[in-house]
């Protein structure tokens, strides 16, 4: 059970029963709507996030995917998995993720150093020079940016998330990739 109300729409503005009508059907965007002044900026970033960025999707998610193992999010874990599987990531992957396991040998140097990375940045505000060295090493400094603003928005989600108790959807099959689909359907600009 959510630790808050979802939202009652009957009586909300057009523009956010709008909003919501066009984000996919998952529990999130049915908690959103209480924060309904900043509901159209959080989906036009995670749609950045997740289509925009120049920093690889299959990379992303594993990102992606580790801040929601360390930040317990199970929602956050549960709907990224077939998007990761979606964008190239192997079971094998999300299974060694899922143990908490960033040194496995299915990861090269790219993917540890991101890992890691990601790992420094959940724990506190600054990753290490080390760690912004190996980065630096493997990646762009726009990727490096991105998956700082990628992991500190899903931090975000993950918080959200666990703080609110959006309950995990029961048949969702599809609804994960709905989101990815959604985000890279060409939008008006508003």
């Amino acid at each position: 059970m959510a630790r808050l109300p979802y939202p009652d729409l009957s009586d909300a503005s057009e523009e956010l029963k709008s909003l919501v009508a066009v984000a996919p059907p998952l529990n999130i965007f049915r908690m959103l709507p209480h924060a309904a002044p900043l509901m159209r900026g959080f989906l036009q970033f995670g749609s950045a996030v997740l289509t925009k960025a120049v920093l690889d999707a299959r990379l992303r998610e594993l990102a992606i995917l580790r801040v929601a193992e360390r930040s317990g999010a199970r929602y956050e874990w549960q709907q990224h998995v077939p998007i990761a599987l979606a964008v190239g990531a192997t079971q094998e992957e999300i299974a060694v993720l899922e143990r908490g396991d960033r040194e496995a040998e299915c990861f090269g140097a790219r993917e540890r150093a991101l890992l890691v990375f990601t790992d420094e940045l959940v724990a506190g505000a600054r990753a290490s020079d080390g760690a912004l060295a190996e980065m630096r090493a493997h990646f762009s400094d726009a990727e490096v940016c991105e998956a700082i603003l990628s992991v500190g928005f899903y931090m975000m989600v993950a918080r959200f998330l666990e703080t609110t108790g959006v309950e995990l959807e029961t048949a969702n099959e599809g609804a994960s990739t709905a989101v990815l689909d959604r985000a890279q359907r060409p939008r008006r600009e508003s």
